[in-house]
């Protein structure tokens, strides 16, 4: 017997703002979670981990620890030049702060739901007067 022919799945034709919106919500609260920084202040912070050694004397002799300067908020910038002590630090704040991360995606996803829920009508005549437009971009 013959196989059949699938039909072609297709991609949209527009960009949704509504649903950048909701990715760009989700991705600020995994990067303010893991980082500290929002998603654009991540990609614009400054460079500021640095690593300072401190000798103490003890009866064995010197004991020499290094201690990191700006591990509060990791950015691009300290992820190029530091990468091992970035990845620790942010490996750290996961760990500190994944239930907090957890709960905010659920709420912030449950209501971005409902919102577009409550919004289809205000939506779809939004989308009916930009459609011609011809611009590629919907609500």
């Amino acid at each position: 017997m013959a196989k059949k022919k699938t039909k072609r799945r297709r991609s949209r034709k527009y960009i949704s703002i509504y649903d950048t919106a909701v990715a760009y919500g989700n991705l600020s609260i995994l990067t303010e979670g893991t980082t500290g920084y929002s998603p654009i202040g991540w990609f614009t912070g400054k460079y500021d981990l640095e690593s300072q050694d401190f000798s103490t004397w003890t009866s064995e002799g010197v004991v020499t620890t290094t201690q990191w300067k700006g591990e509060d908020q990791i950015s691009m910038k300290d992820m190029l030049n530091e990468p091992g002590q970035a990845f620790n630090t942010i490996m750290i704040n996961t760990k500190a702060n994944w239930v907090g991360m957890a709960t905010n995606a659920v709420l912030f996803n449950v209501g971005a739901k409902v919102l577009k829920k409550a919004m289809r009508q205000p939506i779809r005549n939004a989308n009916k007067l930009i459609r011609p437009l011809g611009m590629g971009v919907q609500i």
